[in-house]
């Protein structure tokens, strides 16, 4: 499948990896920089769908997408990539088939995007037929600066393959796209339900910010890991005499 994803902003904010190993299936291991994990809080709008071998889904070939992710490292063989705690859009019919096709955590959601003269967006999302109450409100530009390479971005955005919950274990979906090409950017967050609605707390600091205005990304179908041999338990020390 192809996707193109447009007028991203990636939102992060460090926590401690102890915060978020329990919100983890047991193969999946918190990655962290410097010391911390990172959680995400990521808008956009995607459009040009292509499902090779599928038919078109009705009205899913342009919609918004917001996610809240993090950085892990599959157990086993040390393969990054990312978790999604949720992904929220604005279309019941790509809702349906994404949780078919990838087993992802996929909740439908009102959404809009506006944007203002001067390309600033203001993003708003509902989540509908859904308890706790997840909604989101902010306005977000690109400052027109390109970051930095190397380092933080690329530890947040040089990812190729997300993991999931599978019907038996981990799965996994690869991921291809060229580097990011990352601009400085500024937001204003005015609602931000999403972290606190799946047992995240964010701390009270400025997130990191940068804007990507597209690119497009081809992923692959989902990959069942091998089941692992359960760990054996340890055997019982004879009590002395016995």
């Amino acid at each position: 499948m192809t996707q193109r994803w447009n007028d991203l902003l990636f939102a992060h904010w460090p926590v401690p990896a102890s915060d978020l190993t329990p919100l983890l299936p047991e193969d999946l291991t918190v990655d962290t920089f410097e010391g911390s994990a990172w959680v995400g809080v990521v808008p956009f709008w995607m459009d040009q769908i292509r499902m090779r071998g599928l038919p078109r889904i009705p009205g899913a070939n342009k919609f918004a997408e917001l996610n809240l992710r993090t950085y892990v490292r599959e157990r086993h063989s040390n393969q990054p990539g990312v978790y999604f705690f949720s992904l929220d859009a604005a279309n019941p019919f790509a809702v349906s088939a994404a949780r078919l096709l990838f087993h992802l955590p996929y909740y439908w959601a009102h959404m809009k995007t506006d944007f203002s003269q001067d390309r600033e967006i203001h993003y708003t999302s509902e989540r509908l037929l859904s308890r706790p109450r997840a909604n989101f409100a902010a306005r977000y530009r690109s400052l027109g600066k390109p970051c930095t390479k190397g380092g933080m971005e690329s530890f947040l955005t040089d990812r190729y393959a997300l993991f999931t919950r599978g019907k038996r274990g981990i799965a996994r979906v690869n991921i291809h796209h060229l580097p990011w090409p990352l601009e400085l950017a500024e937001a204003e967050f005015e609602v931000n339900d999403l972290p606190q609605a799946h047992g995240i707390r964010l701390p009270d600091v400025k997130p990191l910010l940068q804007y990507s205005r597209e690119l497009t990304v081809y992923i692959w179908g989902l990959e069942q890991l091998p089941a692992r041999a359960a760990r054996r338990a340890p055997e019982p020390v004879p009590a002395p005499g016995a």
